[in-house]
């Protein structure tokens, strides 16, 4: 446990909005405390192992402090960013409830700010040698019964892990033109404030958010997803409409990837530790794990396909005419035991759906035009979504200098700078990757594609070819998520819709993927047999069209279908059934043509029929609908 302790004149503080789905219930009034000592506190992974005692010793350390200053009043402030390793949220509230009685026990009046939300603050710290004191707080460490130690909550922290902690690098931005330039010296153009916005986030690495990301509030009232208060923080529940979206991007990512000619497998979620290629590779795998015990063994939630696809891999016969042999799954879930600290809502989750591809090259030559054409492919999927993205390299300085032709080649093809991380020692399996960064509407930067070029899990997991002349080679591995996460994914078109918001514009999603893509509002309960056949021959053409048949104002129904974001709204009457042209309204723009549905049905099949097509699952009467609450 970490805590900084601040003798104030005072400190004011206000609860503004969740930042995690099991923060406490409380009063979000500003809250004024004067002449008092504040402890800001981090509860930390490692103090699971006996809170209690941690509480013990955090309250005594506190009562020092207070004794030395001469205050009675304590307040104390949850404040996960005083640590790289915070606890669990449930952890850390009980740590903190904890220390809050023992300190009252001893007389102290003691105030506690909320916890699991985004505050604002405002202090006043006095200026004597005694305001501003730091304190670390040991647990006592479990150990096995052969006495090795041992995390107790999540899996132990990978070599990599602190290696990569340990890094030091240089950021440069790299020019079409081939200038290398460091971040901080160069020059950015009008256009480019998303380069230095990515630029800055990576170089000064301010991972957590201030105030609660805009997509959080967007996702709820979309009735996309939510956070799931029965389950640890960083898992999501799905609503219909959101589970649609998923599976239309799992489909679509799918599909690129085996029409790319990889492979599609299904591997196992849970991995033995004690496997000898596995517990090599997690000490070189950036990510924390979750711990399972089954029988007397423990195993890890697996974190990417990666160890089933190479353990397959391990035990296959691949010749040399193969390669490179691209093997593709889709985890429905993979689990990375994130910092809490650093979760924030779809942008950084705990179990995540990834699009796992693993090409099997015959060299580094073979590799390096792999990785291009990936970076190609990872393109065209970015461009397809509609999302503005700046690239990003990270590279082994020595790799760089042997291939900078073949990076530029890249730029040049990007068009615009891109942001280059040269690190002379490498830290992980990889010598380099690219990554497309989306800069959400809190400045913040998200990888979604990527893809890297491992030199060392061929060997890791004892994997080889036979090569032209019978010998056994090992094989150059990349590793690439053309898309990103499904979840980082929505994340991004939802920031990107709440941008449009900022700026005064409709907010839409792409027409392949909005849940509904024609609200049929028929003007009074006659019309409503009328509106059904339209939406029925309308979901035979393969287009998701739902019908307002509530007892509402025409205006009542128009408007709640733009509230959800309906990309065509047909109102249909006496006229439009006698008729049967429709008036349609589209959205987005001022137009409300009159067509046929059959005019109707080709322009929306036109837009998206090179896309996946799946049924809206939710009833399509909108009256015989429940209601979900969040």
């Amino acid at each position: 446990m970490r805590i900084l302790t601040l003798h104030s004149d005072f400190i004011e503080f206000e609860p503004l909005t969740k930042a995690i789905g099991s923060a406490e219930e409380c009063d979000k009034a500003k809250k004024r405390i004067a002449e008092c000592l504040v402890a800001f506190a981090t509860v930390e992974k490692a103090d699971e192992a006996d809170e209690l005692q941690v509480a013990q010793n955090a309250a005594k350390e506190i009562m020092d402090v207070a004794a030395q200053v001469k205050s009675n009043s304590i307040v104390l402030y949850p404040f996960v960013h005083l640590s790289s390793t915070p606890s669990s949220p449930s952890s850390a509230l009980n740590v903190l409830k904890l220390t809050e009685s023992e300190l009252k026990a001893k007389g102290f009046v003691v105030d506690r700010a909320p916890f699991g939300w985004y505050k604002s603050f405002d202090i006043k710290v006095k200026g004597h040698p005694l305001s501003e004191l730091s304190r670390e707080i040991k647990p006592v460490e479990s150990k096995k019964e052969s006495g090795e130690k041992m995390t107790v909550s999540g899996g132990p922290v990978s070599d990599s892990l602190k290696k990569e902690a340990e890094m030091k690098s240089k950021f440069y931005i790299l020019t079409p033109k081939g200038e290398l330039v460091e971040a901080e010296k160069y020059k950015y153009s009008p256009d480019g404030k998303n380069l230095k916005k990515f630029a800055d986030y990576e170089i000064h690495k301010k991972r957590a958010y201030e105030m609660e990301p805009p997509h959080i509030k967007l996702m709820k009232e979309q009735k996309i997803a939510d956070y799931e208060p029965g389950s640890d923080s960083g898992n999501f529940r799905w609503y219909p409409k959101g589970r649609l979206m998923k599976k239309l991007l799992e489909r679509q990512i799918t599909e690129y990837c085996t029409d790319y000619g990889s492979v599609e497998v299904e591997t196992p979620i849970m991995y033995d530790f004690e496997h000898p290629a596995l517990k090599k590779y997690l000490s070189r795998f950036p990510a924390r794990q979750y711990v399972v015990k089954s029988d007397e063994k423990e195993f890890f939630l697996r974190f990417s396909a990666c160890f089933g696809q190479f353990l397959m891999a391990h035990d296959m016969v691949i010749s040399y005419k193969d390669l490179p042999f691209r093997m593709f799954e889709l985890t429905r879930y993979s689990f990375r035991r994130e910092q809490s600290g650093e979760l924030a809502g779809l942008k950084r989750v705990r179990a995540l759906t990834m699009p796992d591809m693993h090409a099997f090259c015959a060299d580094l030559p073979q590799a390096k035009t792999e990785f291009e054409a990936q970076y190609q492919k990872a393109l065209e999927w970015i461009s397809m979504l509609g999302l503005e993205y700046e690239v990003g390299f990270r590279i082994q300085k020595e790799f760089f200098d042997q291939n900078r032709d073949w990076y530029m080649g890249m730029v040049k093809k990007f068009g615009r700078p891109i942001l280059v991380e040269m690190f002379d020692v490498r830290y992980a399996y990889f010598i380099t990757k690219f990554e497309f960064n989306f800069v959400d509407a809190l400045d913040k930067a998200s990888a979604l594609s990527t893809v890297q070029i491992d030199v060392e899990n061929a060997d890791t997991y004892d994997i080889w070819y036979t090569a032209a002349d019978g010998s056994k080679k090992r094989p150059i591995i990349t590793h690439a998520s053309i898309s990103g996460s499904i979840e980082r994914i929505v994340y991004a078109l939802l920031e990107q819709q709440a941008m449009r918001i900022r700026e005064g514009k409709p907010p839409i999603f792409p027409l392949w993927l909005s849940p509904t893509q024609v609200r049929v509002v028929p003007v009074a309960d006659r019309h409503n047999k009328f509106a059904e056949e339209v939406a029925e021959q309308l979901e035979l053409n393969a287009i998701r069209a739902d019908v307002d048949d509530r007892t509402e104002t025409l205006q009542k129904k128009i408007r709640a279908a733009e509230q959800e974001w309906v990309p065509f709204i047909v109102v249909v009457g006496d006229k439009e059934a006698e008729s049967k042209k429709l008036s349609v309204r589209v959205r987005g723009t001022k137009e409300s043509p009159q067509m046929a549905i059959e005019e109707l049905t080709v322009l929306i099949r036109k837009k998206t029929d090179n896309f996946p097509h799946e049924k809206l699952t939710l009833p399509r009467l909108l009256s015989k609908r429940p209601i979900f609450r969040g």
